[in-house]
């Protein structure tokens, strides 16, 4: 079992080669605006578990999962060029709703930052005609 620090650099490496890989060697159009978020490697080093999220709204969350798994052969083969591993893990993609949550939540504190300016507006224009 490798140390914490040991691990960190591993899923950090891991993720810097693979959202390397997806912007320049990647030709899939599925794969065009996805990014990888986060990169777990289990304790044992037998599973990678990569998050990936589209910057695109409307893209289809499972066909972009089945891109990735097809390509996981070239992905890992790409890994184990820049990464010197006794053993390569396996890569598992899952999809990350995190950028949706927080455009949503972003959506939201502006919708609420405008109600509250409307509100202060219309509380100063009834405190100027008393």
């Amino acid at each position: 079992m490798p140390p914490p620090l040991r691990m960190k650099r591993i899923n950090d490496r891991i993720k810097e080669i693979l959202s390397v890989v997806l912007l320049t060697k990647i030709e899939d159009p599925r794969l065009m605006d996805v990014s990888v978020t986060d990169v777990r490697v289990d304790r044992e080093l037998d599973y990678a578990n990569i998050y990936v999220s589209s910057l695109d709204k409307d893209a289809d969350q499972d066909e972009i999962l089945e891109a990735l798994s097809r390509a996981s052969g070239y992905l890992k083969y790409e890994i184990s060029q820049e990464i010197d591993l006794r053993i390569m893990p396996k890569l598992r993609f899952f999809w990350d709703p995190t950028p949706q949550r927080a455009d949503r939540i972003d959506a939201l504190l502006a919708q609420i930052r405008a109600e509250n300016e409307a509100k202060e507006a219309t509380n100063e224009e009834t405190i100027d005609s008393e």
